[in-house]
């Protein structure tokens, strides 16, 4: 207690004066293993999962607080195994898990005080953030905390100003201050009572704004971000802050992550910001969908993801790859499949993902590149390629150039400062990679 009341008045002291925000020592570190890690796993669990309509079922369907709280009723997961799900991300070459502790509907999955709607009051009555954290550290994977600013369920949400859970029924204006002390509450118990936390993953914070792409973005509402993130790095200094709220970058974050798209391409029409000098994530679903829905069969092909990781690594960022679990705690087949091709993948390919930045150029038709120190990685996806042309190429001499897979001599042509490189990709390949090696 005297520990907790000492960090509490430090937190009191650093958040009355909005300072700039200068990261710890141990935060620069944290960001720089961010950014080697390159893979996560990404998991969208809760009662939401039961309908099997996805995470924004409540939404989706008008489904009111009384109704939707019945969920609560029924959400038993007694097939769930916290040592077999984070084996299964360690199988697959992920380096850490982003795991759902308060999704916009409002149910906590760990034993919260500061709500009766979480999962001690389930059938199932056990903390799944412990059991999951706890897994995470046993086995040697970070933990990051998804954490929804939004809520549809309570009052206290100034929903009257936002832009969804119109259909959930409330009436009655809570008191905003309190809903600012509620979540400070619920971060205080998550940064406390779960060991390390290597990051919070904030959502939600578009629902007080105008639509992305709109000229002023400006959220109608006053979000607290300063004393919110103050209150983490204080807690935990080492802790890394992101906000999916589809913006630049705001004071006192880490990390900047971009929904369902790779930095600066905005296919999806959410990510209009450029990506800036922060660590980048891009995080991205299986199929199309987040939650459990039990309809959505468009499974990306191994292939393609491959193909999504090794671009993400070619811009830079790491790959955040999204699963949605069943309701009885299972995990579907055709996600661990898929996880499990991905890990033999980084057996042998990991070398040129792992501790790399992207590319001195980004990201190309034919494939991209990745670099660490004087090796760089070509990688060649597109399968009808016959021939890799790069010109302004930083190497002056280039010592050995060969095939990753299996040290296979490449034939190169480094002439007036452009690099020809013949190549000719599998059908069953998903990446051919080439390893120049610079000769100083």
């Amino acid at each position: 207690m005297k520990k907790l009341a000492t960090v509490l008045v430090c937190f009191i002291a650093f958040s009355s004066v909005k300072a700039q925000y200068t990261p710890t020592p141990q935060n620069l570190a944290a960001r720089q293993w961010f950014e080697d890690a390159r893979f996560g796993l990404f998991i969208h669990w809760g009662p939401f999962s039961i309908p099997g309509d996805g995470e924004w079922v409540m939404n989706n369907r008008n489904i009111t607080v009384k109704n939707y709280t019945r969920l609560m009723d029924f959400f038993n997961p007694i097939d769930f195994d916290a040592a077999a799900w984070v084996a299964a991300a360690k199988n697959a070459g992920m380096k850490y898990i982003t795991l759902i502790t308060r999704h916009h509907d409002g149910f906590s999955m760990w034993d919260t005080k500061a709500s009766d709607f979480n999962i001690m009051n389930s059938p199932y009555k056990k903390d799944i953030v412990k059991m999951i954290a706890d897994e995470c550290h046993k086995q040697g994977l970070k933990i990051f905390f998804y954490y929804s600013l939004l809520d549809w369920r309570r009052d206290d949400y100034s929903y009257w100003t936002g832009r969804t859970g119109k259909g959930a029924g409330r009436t009655v204006h809570g008191d905003w201050n309190n809903y600012i002390k509620f979540m400070e509450q619920q971060l205080t118990e998550l940064l406390t009572n779960y060991g390390e936390v290597a990051g919070i993953w904030f959502d939600g914070y578009w629902d007080q704004t105008e639509p992305e792409g709109a000229a002023d973005r400006t959220p109608r509402i006053d979000w607290h971000l300063d004393e919110i993130y103050a209150l983490i790095h204080t807690l935990q200094p080492q802790c890394l802050i992101g906000n999916n709220h589809h913006l630049s970058p705001l004071p006192g974050e880490d990390f900047q992550m971009f929904e369902q798209d790779l930095p600066g391409e905005n296919k999806g029409g959410l990510n209009y910001q450029k990506p800036s000098g922060l660590p980048l994530e891009s995080c991205v679903t299986m199929n199309n969908s987040w939650g459990f829905n039990l309809t959505d069969t468009s499974y990306k092909t191994p292939k393609q993801l491959i193909n999504l990781l090794v671009r993400a690594s070619g811009y830079g960022a790491n790959l955040l790859l999204n699963i949605g679990p069943m309701p009885n705690g299972k995990i579907q087949p055709e996600f661990l499949e898929r996880m499990a091709y991905m890990g033999n993948w980084l057996t042998t390919y990991g070398e040129s993902i792992y501790g790399t930045k992207g590319g001195y150029i980004k990201p190309q038709a034919w494939g991209c590149i990745t670099q660490k120190g004087d090796t760089m990685f070509v990688h060649v996806l597109d399968e009808n390629a016959t021939l890799i042309h790069l010109e302004n190429f930083p190497f002056k001499k280039i010592a050995r150039a060969y095939l990753l897979k299996d040290n296979t001599a490449v034939q190169i042509q480094l002439s007036g400062g452009a690099l020809t490189i013949p190549v000719s990709p599998a059908a069953d390949e998903a990446d051919k990679v080439i390893v120049l090696v610079n000769r100083k």
